[in-house]
């Protein structure tokens, strides 16, 4: 029972954070549930917990979503879901963890310290993003990064932003899910767990949602920015020798 309640107030957290930002929860997931659960749990955990916490989200936002910029980034991650499926199943996800750390500190630190104007960049890079976020996701449940970027390098206002993310997660997470489920990840312990989670995931998306109606776009991005920076810095000290 202990576990289960950690891991409630795990989603609680992750929720809260997914609601502020319209992201999150699987990179504020992943790092605690793997220090009380296996992997392998914690990853299809988190994107069950996180279609609930999306698809919130998108009914709050559905006057706000453009499906143009959606597509690019949902079919590139369609391929990308099956090959993160098959890394969750048979690869060691260190690699990816650190890769991943890294580049979050990087990208954060750079916007932090030198806030670069938005490229508006091609859409191509959509679909590239949309790859990498779906790779990401199925494999260690914490694909948001590359999608974050590629949105936030656009001139899109605070809400568009979100809207946009909100839209490709909750459709990823759909197509993740179905695959995992086909792939026997999906196991009695995981939705054991969700059952159990699923009111604290809930209540923390509310109150983020309430609380990001209240601040503009340049402290949106800030805080999108320093929660990627602590997440990266996590991510690369959880997998380091001493971690």
């Amino acid at each position: 029972m202990t576990i289960f309640l950690l891991a409630g107030l795990i989603f609680l957290l992750a929720g809260l954070i997914q609601g502020l930002t319209g992201f999150g929860g699987g990179l504020v997931a992943i790092p605690l549930l793997c220090l009380i659960m296996d992997v392998k749990i914690a990853v299809p955990l988190s994107i069950l917990s996180g279609l609930v916490i999306t698809t919130t989200m998108a009914y709050e936002l559905r006057s706000l979503l453009e499906w143009r910029k959606i597509l690019p980034l949902l079919i590139g991650s369609i391929p990308g879901v099956f090959v993160g499926t098959v890394l969750l199943k048979q690869a060691d996800p260190v690699v990816i963890n650190r890769i991943l750390g890294l580049l979050l500190i990087g990208i954060s630190g750079l916007n932090l310290t030198m806030k670069p104007k938005p490229i508006n960049p091609p859409v191509l890079w959509g679909y590239v993003a949309g790859f990498f976020s779906g790779t990401i996701t199925a494999s260690v449940g914490a694909g948001g990064p590359p999608a974050i970027i590629y949105t936030t390098l656009n001139d899109w206002k605070k809400d568009e932003i979100k809207a946009t993310l909100t839209g490709f997660f909750v459709l990823n997470g759909y197509v993740t899910a179905i695959v995992h489920a086909f792939g026997g990840v999906i196991t009695r312990s995981v939705l054991d767990y969700f059952v159990f989670t699923l009111v604290f995931v809930m209540l923390g998306t509310f109150a983020g949602s309430r609380i990001s109606g209240r601040i503009n776009r340049r402290t949106y991005l800030r805080i999108v920015y320093l929660l990627l920076m602590v997440l990266g810095i996590v991510m690369m000290v959880k997998h380091s020798p001493l971690g």
